[in-house]
């Protein structure tokens, strides 16, 4: 081993961001090479010499370049690796490296900047004061659910009386639209369905056609709004000529025996009612235990005060944005709005992605210093858990069979095991939730 070593500097560009110099003596640099060399004369060939017999200096005039990267990746990973090590830092990315190539009989030279998890010891989430609000199941709870049942079993029919068309009723109607007087193919369909008041159309469209019979053809004047996704149209006057083909109105089923047949599990409407009941009781406690275990990150979070890495929070704005981007295209929502949307509400999704980001470092810090892990028998339980409720139970064991989907899984348990261990320290106060929404309005 040298005895002149590998000098190191340390320097904090913010507290999750290190700049690491590194000069390397040439010695360390020759050593390194030579190293490289050796292991290339054991399989390297060259004219006039057997394989193996190569002698170095024939080497050098064939593999010189090749050979100064590879010594140079050698030294990078090594000594970089070993700043790690040293300094107890844990990457979040990896490093922008510069460096300038092998100089011969000069040090080698190379800089890495990196970002690195916060270095946090979490405090006070032990022994947290804690409000918990619950809500009784009220009998108007079930029958507003009744309702949401009675609508998705709803049947749409023909109107049987002679009138216009409503708010709620479901048309098909032939339309084209004229921009400025220009028409446009875009702004034209035929036996499109829409359902009257839904608000897919631009504002002033729906409702200037509430009266109308079928059979009747109808003129309707507006203007795009100025904020309107397609530019070229957006502010304009437009005129479009609608026919209306057919009406049909959504007929709500009885609330009696007949309605009972629609489940082959239930005989009497209280059998349902229960049901029912017990279902929301379930849905209310999830909804409770997910906004407590809310307040327990705000808490903690207000408690200890740290920077995270920004490829992680990048990271992260990617997922939320692509979740939204796809449940947008499934709503319809055409690309060029939802990336104006999108752009729009860009610094909210990039701040909650550092909140949510935030969260998960400080749980996955408490669940060290708690010594809190997830088992192999957690994480397969897990994934029977949720391939149960898919219609592909295959499939679903597979995709978390992958590194990445796996880690997500791990990552999904542990920080619901620090969450409970968290809860379970806590005190708390149980609140109705009807008393304090009583209290607030008195206040």
């Amino acid at each position: 081993m040298s005895d002149v070593m590998t000098a190191v500097e340390m320097e904090d560009i913010s507290p999750v961001k290190k700049r690491i110099s590194f000069d390397v003596p040439w010695s360390e640099v020759k050593k390194e090479m030579d190293g490289v060399y050796q292991k290339l004369s054991k399989t390297a060939s060259a004219k006039g010499f057997r394989k193996g017999k190569v002698p170095r200096n024939i080497l050098e005039s064939l593999y010189k370049e090749p050979v100064e990267k590879e010594t140079v990746v050698n030294l990078i990973e090594r000594l970089y690796a070993d700043a790690l090590r040293t300094n107890k830092l844990l990457p979040a990315s990896r490093p922008e490296i510069e460096e300038h190539g092998i100089q011969n009989d000069q040090n080698f030279n190379f800089v890495a900047t990196v970002e690195v998890e916060p270095a946090i010891d979490p405090t006070g989430y032990r022994d947290l004061a804690l409000e918990k609000i619950e809500r009784a199941v009220t009998d108007k709870d079930v029958e507003d659910k009744l309702g949401e049942l009675c609508q998705r079993l709803a049947t749409i029919e023909e109107i049987q009386e002679d009138r216009g068309v409503r708010n709620g009723d479901f048309i098909t109607m032939d339309f084209s639209g004229t921009v400025e007087g220009v028409s446009r193919k875009e702004l034209s369909a035929e036996n499109f369905f829409l359902e009257l008041g839904n608000k897919r159309f631009i504002p002033g469209f729906e409702e200037q056609l509430i009266g109308v019979a079928k059979g009747e053809t109808k003129e309707i004047k507006l203007r795009f709004p100025d904020d309107y996704y397609a530019t070229e149209i957006a502010g304009k006057d437009a005129t479009f000529t609608v026919t209306l083909k057919d009406i049909r109105e959504k007929k709500l089923p009885v609330l009696d025996d007949g309605f009972i047949a629609n489940f082959a599990k239930f005989n009497t409407m209280e059998e349902l009612k229960e049901d029912i009941s017990q279902k929301l009781k379930l849905q209310y406690q999830e909804q409770y235990k997910s906004d407590l275990h809310n307040a327990i990150v705000n808490e903690i979070l207000k408690i200890n005060e740290f920077e995270v890495p920004d490829c992680y929070v990048e990271s992260e704005y990617r997922y939320i944005t692509a979740d939204v981007s796809r449940r947008m295209a499934n709503d319809g929502v055409p690309k060029e709005k939802a990336a104006e949307m999108l752009a729009k509400f860009q610094d909210q999704y990039r701040q909650t992605a550092r909140h949510m980001v935030k969260a998960s470092v400080i749980l996955r810090r408490i669940g060290r210093k708690e010594s809190i892990n997830v088992s192999e028998s957690e994480i397969e339980a897990r994934i029977e858990e949720i391939a149960s409720q898919s219609g592909d139970p295959g499939a679903v064991k597979n995709y978390f069979t992958e590194g990445a989907m796996k880690a997500n899984l791990v990552g999904e348990i542990l920080n619901r095991k620090v969450l409970e261990f968290i809860e379970n320290s806590a005190q708390i106060t149980i609140v109705n939730e009807d008393a304090q929404t009583k209290g607030e309005e008195n206040k």
